[in-house]
């Protein structure tokens, strides 16, 4: 016979101990995960919540950045002033100037009643060269002064007053090169004006002409001209030759290199390497050469560049060259006779 257990015996006593203990449990687990889950629950709230707001502040600032990069005006640079060299401006005036028309008519009257004035024209003339005047104005007045160098200048004839040049006696010893050096020129205009055949036979007590240098020149890159200055006094203008597209002659200033004069020297062709003796026919150099030091603009640092000669006189007025400076043969050998190396400048200017 099958013994099937009584359900009554189920609820036994110690059974339904067991049961209540396990009851009274339930209530503590739920509490307790109630509680993790409100803690964890305001963690995660909090986490997202300060992600929101550092995406939000993110935004904002990056919105306002925009907003003030757009809204905020562009100051516009303020302009800068012009810097204009005087002699660019005197070439450039367009305007008679009756003061200068006056100092014409003043110097031409002086000249013609007083034929020794000729020192006082010149400084007058030279002087009224500072003065904004038309391009016509400043081209008779150059003129006119280029006429007085042959008379002051150019000749044996030494004028009262006159501070550039003066009388100068021979003592025992002098030689014309070391009397040139003393006086800041070449020995060889010295030779030239005084007609001294043979400077070596040189006479102590003899009374010579002596100028008082240093000659300095002005090269305008705008008109191909070369203005000769002996120390602020304006002499003569010659035409010249400049530096074509691509090896423009360097603005700036320029001194005469010592020992950079020169009498037909030998040259080699920069881009061929191909030598030229002053014989030979395809000779550029003409007769003479002048080498120049770079010490401010453009032609600071800059070498290889010279005053010279030419073969071909039509190029004269044109931009043809390699960069350097080229005048007609006679000319050249004028500027040689009188720049002095180590004090003459050379001045570029556009």
């Amino acid at each position: 016979m099958a013994f099937y257990p009584s359900r009554s015996r189920s609820y036994s006593r110690p059974k339904i101990g067991r049961i209540r203990k396990r009851i009274h449990i339930y209530p503590v687990l739920i509490i307790f995960f109630i509680a993790i889950v409100f803690i964890y629950g305001r963690y995660l709230l909090s986490t997202n919540k300060a992600e929101t707001s550092a995406v939000l502040i993110d935004t904002e600032a990056e919105n306002q950045t925009s907003s003030l990069m757009i809204v905020t005006p562009m100051q516009e640079p303020k302009p800068q002033p012009e810097i204009i060299l005087p002699e660019i401006a005197l070439e450039n005036t367009s305007q008679s100037n009756p003061d200068a028309a006056q100092c014409i008519n003043e110097v031409t009257l002086l000249i013609n009643t007083k034929p020794d004035s000729i020192i006082e024209a010149r400084d007058k003339l030279n002087q009224s060269l500072s003065i904004s005047m038309s391009r016509e104005q400043q081209t008779a007045i150059k003129l006119k002064l280029s006429e007085l160098a042959d008379k002051w200048l150019f000749s044996r004839t030494i004028f009262p007053q006159d501070k550039l040049c003066s009388d100068y006696i021979v003592k025992p010893g002098d030689l014309l090169k070391r009397i040139g050096e003393q006086h800041k020129v070449p020995w060889e205009i010295l030779k030239e004006i005084n007609r001294i055949n043979q400077p070596e036979m040189l006479q102590a007590a003899e009374t010579i002409k002596v100028i008082h240098g240093p000659f300095h020149v002005k090269i305008y890159r705008s008109t191909f001209t070369m203005d000769l200055y002996l120390q602020d006094t304006f002499v003569k203008s010659f035409p010249v030759g400049l530096g074509k597209s691509g090896r423009e002659t360097p603005k700036g200033l320029w001194i005469v290199k010592p020992g950079g004069k020169m009498i037909s020297p030998p040259w080699t062709d920069p881009d061929t390497s191909k030598r030229y003796e002053a014989d030979n026919p395809n000779y550029p150099l003409g007769s003479r050469w002048i080498a120049l030091e770079g010490v401010e603009g453009e032609a600071k640092g800059r070498v290889g560049f010279a005053i010279h000669g030419t073969k071909k006189p039509e190029q004269i007025g044109t931009a043809d060259s390699r960069g350097c400076i080229r005048l007609r043969d006679n000319d050249v050998i004028l500027m040689y006779n009188l720049l002095m190396p180590g004090f003459s400048r050379v001045q570029v200017l556009e």
